[in-house]
């Protein structure tokens, strides 16, 4: 089990976008990677257009966001296209439970959000984030 302060391990994962996403390539910003069950249903809807909508708050904070689920890669490209979600979403073959890991520049892990509630779920990133 990951606690806060472990290195975030390295991962690569296929992507929306057909190109392979590694956590490593994402080294000197801060990531928040969250993991969500399915694309294009009421929660997982609801928190990938919070992440949307916070977006250049995130920005400015030297964020990024990457989404996970088990969905396909042409399941994301429609999720995507549907609510104009403008990072990548990751695909695992893992069943997953929804949470978010905020993780610093170096790899750290710096927050763990866990049995997440989608609503009002990016402000609590966001201020974690900024704080």
């Amino acid at each position: 089990m990951l606690e806060v302060g472990d290195t975030a391990p390295d991962f690569e994962l296929g992507s929306d976008t057909g190109d392979p996403v590694r956590l490593s390539h994402l080294r000197g910003k801060k990531v928040i990677l969250y993991f969500y069950p399915k694309d294009d249903t009421p929660g997982c809807t609801t928190e990938a257009c919070e992440f949307r909508d916070r977006l250049p708050n995130i920005e400015r904070a030297g964020a990024v966001v990457l989404g996970v689920s088990p969905d396909t890669v042409k399941s994301h490209q429609k999720f995507k296209a549907k609510y104009e979600l403008p990072f990548p979403l990751g695909r695992t073959y893992e069943g997953i439970l929804r949470s978010t890991f905020l993780i610093d520049e170096a790899g750290k892990i710096e927050q763990i959000f866990q049995k997440v509630r989608p609503k009002g779920h990016g402000d609590k990133v966001l201020q974690a984030l900024e704080e």
